[in-house]
């Protein structure tokens, strides 16, 4: 199985990582080029020895051999027996090379010192040129060879073991393992603190970013957190934290005058609704009070006064949903009373049966009764709103199903104690067109009318879903909507009691 290895992500981790890495580099070129020049030194050294020796052994061993064995030689070293080294080292190796070919060859401490045929073809090819070469001989090791040619046209090599230049060598390679490991840790260590107290004025901008993004900045006034106090334009985490203050003065203006203009918005609704609803009411008033009149009156005028009192009514009823959206976008607080969330939705789908009869309408409810802590106559509205836009929207012989569920959540379970134990879940379906995907996101927003996608038979406002979603959020739930052709689900999520 392949590891695959994944590069760090934080800033803080790339950082202390880079320069481990770095270091680690730094560390094997610095001891690679010490080894190497350790060694070249040392390698250095055997040449000048080779060189002061000068041929000196392996021309001994020539005297010697035809002083002790005038009648050839019998491939035995004549100093290993007697002990005789000529002032050489241990390992010190003589050859005499005669018409190509390797002839009496002898190594200080050896007491047989023949070679393999193919030894003796290497050593027979180094050039008696008075320069070092290196050899790799299959029983001696590696040498360092030197070859000079004798006065009677013989060549004379003389070779001394490298085995002590790598002893030395690795000795030295280990030593700097051990040393460069020691640093890496000790600057891993210290790396990571020191990036991380010279990151800390970022912490703090991440912070104050942190802090902004838990904020609410759809609507309402927003307060803004405290600024970046590093703002040192000669640092690279300065110029951050000063181009982030600059961007929170901007976006803390953005929303001032938002919420500015909120409130005026709000406050011109609440006047325009508290000053419209007396004239409106006195027309009403005057149109019902000219209907009651026994005198006989023109028919158009007579269907002009129907028209003007179901107009006038409409428009009252607009009236009064936008004072409702008004104070519930200020705040207003909400009574608060245990609500028989089952008989309300009992009721509204009775209500439904005889304004659309044409519809198929169908309860799917637990058998114990659902309660919820908020505001009947709001919540009322809610249940009637969802079934009004249900009815408005879909052809008749849609089937329309209100269900009822109580959901646990963690920390608590249904029917539990205290805010938060569980969730009720009110969901109306319907099986008409559907709400196209483009209109989905913005169906609760106010004057939202549906599209051609849905047959509606009777004008609305536009008003109904908004007024859903805005008494719902100030119960402490949420609403959403799922559609597609045949299925429609308008969820309702509300704190249980």
């Amino acid at each position: 199985m392949r590891v695959r290895l994944r590069p760090p992500r934080t800033l803080r981790a790339r950082l202390v990582a880079g320069t481990l890495v770095l270091l680690v580099l730094a560390c094997a070129a610095a001891g690679t080029a010490s080894s190497l020049l350790l060694e070249r030194f040392m390698v250095d050294r055997v040449d000048q020895q080779l060189g002061m020796q000068a041929g000196r052994y392996a021309a001994s061993l020539e005297h010697e051999e035809r002083e002790e064995h005038p009648h050839g030689y019998d491939g035995r070293n004549p100093f290993a027996e007697r002990g005789d080294t000529r002032g050489q080292a241990p390992g010190t190796l003589g050859v005499r090379v005669v018409n190509g070919q390797v002839d009496t060859p002898a190594v200080v401490g050896r007491a047989d010192p023949s070679l393999p045929a193919a030894d003796e073809r290497a050593l027979a090819s180094v050039p008696p040129d008075g320069a070092g070469h290196t050899l790799n001989l299959s029983r001696l090791g590696r040498y360092r060879l030197m070859a000079v040619r004798s006065s009677g046209g013989d060549i004379l090599l003389t070779g001394l073991p490298l085995a002590d230049v790598h002893d030395t060598v690795r000795r030295l390679q280990l030593a700097e393992i051990a040393v460069f490991a020691v640093v890496v840790l000790v600057t891993g260590v210290a790396g990571a603190v020191w990036v991380r107290l010279s990151l800390r004025p970022l912490d703090r901008v991440a912070a104050t970013a942190r802090r902004v993004a838990r904020l609410p900045l759809s609507d309402g006034e927003v307060a803004l957190p405290d600024r970046v106090p590093d703002e040192d334009p000669r640092t690279e985490i300065g110029q951050v934290g000063l181009a982030f203050n600059r961007m929170l003065g901007h976006v803390g203006q953005a929303l001032a005058h938002r919420h500015a203009s909120e409130e005026r918005m709000r406050t011109f609704a609440a006047d325009a609704s508290h000053e419209l609803r007396t004239p409106l009411a006195t027309v009403r008033a005057h149109v019902q009070l000219a209907r009651r009149d026994p005198a006989e009156v023109p028919g158009s005028v007579r269907h002009a006064l129907e028209r003007a009192d179901a107009e006038s009514s409409r428009m009252g009823k607009l009236v009064d949903d936008l004072l409702l959206l008004t104070r519930l976008d200020a705040g207003r607080p909400l009574a608060r009373e245990e609500v028989d969330l089952t008989r309300m939705v009992i009721d509204a789908t009775g209500d439904a049966r005889v304004y659309a009869p044409g519809h198929r309408w169908r309860l799917d409810l637990p058998e114990e009764p659902v309660t919820v802590p908020g505001d009947p106559d709001r919540l009322h509205q809610v249940v009637v709103n969802l079934l009004g836009n249900a009815r408005a929207h879909t052809p008749p012989g849609t089937t329309v199903t209100v269900a009822l569920r109580e959901r646990a959540v963690r920390g608590g379970a249904p029917g539990g104690s205290g805010p938060g134990s569980g969730r009720i879940e009110l969901t109306v379906t319907d099986d008409g067109p559907g709400v196209p995907a483009d209109l989905q996101g913005e169906v609760f927003e106010r004057f939202v009318r549906a599209d051609k996608g849905r047959s509606r038979a009777s004008g609305g406002s536009g008003l109904g879903l908004a007024i859903v979603r805005a008494v719902v959020a100030a119960h402490g739930g949420t609403v959403d909507v799922e559609s597609r052709p045949g299925r429609t689900v308008f969820r309702v999520s509300l704190p249980s009691a």
